[in-house]
């Protein structure tokens, strides 16, 4: 069931049944243990059913997601569009732009280490394998902080300074992962703007 939901849904199971919690609208839509059954193990008519209930409901899509954040043709045109803003407006400009896109709702549930592993090695194959972006970490930093803001899911952004050599670098943390790293080459930076909240 969780592969044909939105992004944004996520799926709690209850004693009788599952509760399917769509984040973006903040409701909630219960589903029946009898109805999840035939979701699992019905006939393809009483699976097409379910499904077409729940893209009433705006809680699917109505076809399968490969991976939540594995569409490397989405997470490629998010990254050269913030490529080209932090280019075109500068870089502090975009940070302060950060509240418009992305949305100041969070869940309460944390993104798990496999979904962030799949965002982080998807930004980062398409940044150094685009001759645009050429692995820019403000692009990459910001292209994952706006996509999971975007899913609802907490993200912090990170400007750090290294005195010697002097050098800036940014990267978005997330239950722990860094996205790009936080230390690259194994320089550390000390942070000195974290952004959360949806760019406050």
């Amino acid at each position: 069931m969780a592969r044909i939901l939105s992004s944004h849904c996520r799926v709690s199971r209850l004693s009788d049944g599952v509760l399917i919690a769509d984040w973006k609208r903040t409701r909630f839509l219960g589903m029946a243990a009898a109805d999840v059954r035939k979701f699992a193990e019905g006939n393809p008519e009483e699976r097409a059913e379910l499904v077409t209930v729940l893209v009433r409901a705006g809680c699917a899509t109505g076809r399968r997601k490969k991976h939540e954040h594995a569409d490397g043709g989405a997470v490629g045109l998010w990254l050269r569009g913030v490529h080209l803003l932090i280019r075109t407006l500068g870089f502090g400009r975009v940070l302060r732009l950060l509240s418009l896109a992305a949305p100041g709702y969070a869940r309460a549930d944390l993104p798990s280490v496999q979904e962030l592993g799949r965002l982080k090695r998807a930004v980062q194959t398409h940044s150094r394998s685009s001759w645009f972006v050429n692995g820019d970490c403000k692009s990459e930093a910001v292209t994952a902080f706006l996509l999971l803001r975007r899913r609802g899911l907490k993200a912090v952004l990170h400007v750090g300074v290294r005195e010697h050599p002097f050098a800036l670098h940014a990267w978005t943390d997330s239950a722990g992962v860094c996205i790009p790293d936080a230390d690259p080459r194994g320089h550390a930076y000390t942070p000195v703007l974290s952004i959360d909240c949806g760019g406050r």
